[in-house]
């Protein structure tokens, strides 16, 4: 049996303690290089897969310096400091350029912990919204590849149909999940974090260029409780808090159909005028 889209689009090939290599997949293809999601979850693999790993992650920070090309890459993974519950990684992916040099395309960081059981709450509740057997599936009017790796449910907000200038909100929440069966887990969430549409494009229903610069996702659950989700719906809310200057901030939630919040991002973004 092959492997999942997905995992094929993430997979890594040692080639020495924390150093890997991998291609981009026209599978996750975006507008500008691969899907930043993808990108995300392949930096994160690489620590996964490290043998000095401690525990599970706790954040990702994915800094987007360049797009990707299409084609080979490398990926650095390395500790930098182990204490007795939490590890701190530095992660690089690098290119040849068109001089034949290495250039780094996107840095990173990662904070590992072994998680122990204490006194626990989500003090942000799932909003009371339809389930996803009441929302129509909803095909977005793109043509980048990597949409079609998701199936997404719109609740509200979802991308405009007609580009008219008329938005007056940035919020949107939908249900989603992977097209072809996929269990959940840690790198599968973080690619969820990223599934959200520019959300100046929603405010202002105006097609604008706009690429994320840096994103972080913050992990509330483990494998463990991932496991659980298995390949049910994901609810995801996502919305900005400003627009200035040429960036706009992007925050993110996600919870399981039984209300957990699996995670946390934030991301800022770029768009042009």
């Amino acid at each position: 049996m092959s492997a999942h889209v997905f995992d094929q689009a993430i997979a890594l090939t040692a080639t020495g303690e924390g150093q890997y290599t991998g291609a981009t997949s026209p599978s996750y293809a975006n507008m500008v290089g691969p899907f930043g999601g993808i990108t995300a979850a392949t930096a994160l693999n690489a620590v996964m897969r490290h043998p000095a790993l401690l525990g599970e992650p706790l954040s990702l920070t994915v800094n987007f310096c360049a797009a990707l090309a299409d084609g080979p890459f490398a990926v650095s993974a390395q500790p930098v400091r182990t204490n007795r519950s939490t590890q701190h990684w530095v992660v690089g992916i690098t290119q040849t350029g068109a001089g034949g040099k290495d250039e780094t395309v996107v840095t990173a960081s990662v904070v590992t912990a072994a998680r122990r059981s204490t006194w626990s709450v989500d003090d942000e509740p799932m909003p009371a919204v339809r389930g996803p057997d009441e929302v129509k599936p909803y095909t977005v009017p793109s043509p980048v590849e990597w949409i079609k790796r998701y199936e997404m449910r719109p609740i509200e907000g979802a991308i405009p149909r007609t580009w008219d200038g008329s938005g007056s909100d940035s919020r949107s929440r939908l249900w989603m999940r992977d097209a072809v069966p996929r269990p959940l887990d840690l790198c599968g969430l973080a690619a969820l974090a990223d599934v959200f549409f520019p959300r100046i494009w929603l405010r202002r229903a105006t097609p604008v260029p706009a690429g994320t610069v840096s994103m972080t996702v913050y992990f509330h659950a483990g494998s463990a409780q991932l496991a659980e989700v298995g390949h049910g719906w994901v609810l995801g809310q996502a919305r900005a808090q400003a627009f200035r200057n040429g960036f706009f901030d992007q925050t993110a939630l996600l919870w399981s159909e039984a209300g957990h919040l699996l995670c946390s991002s934030h991301q800022v973004v770029y768009y042009k005028e």
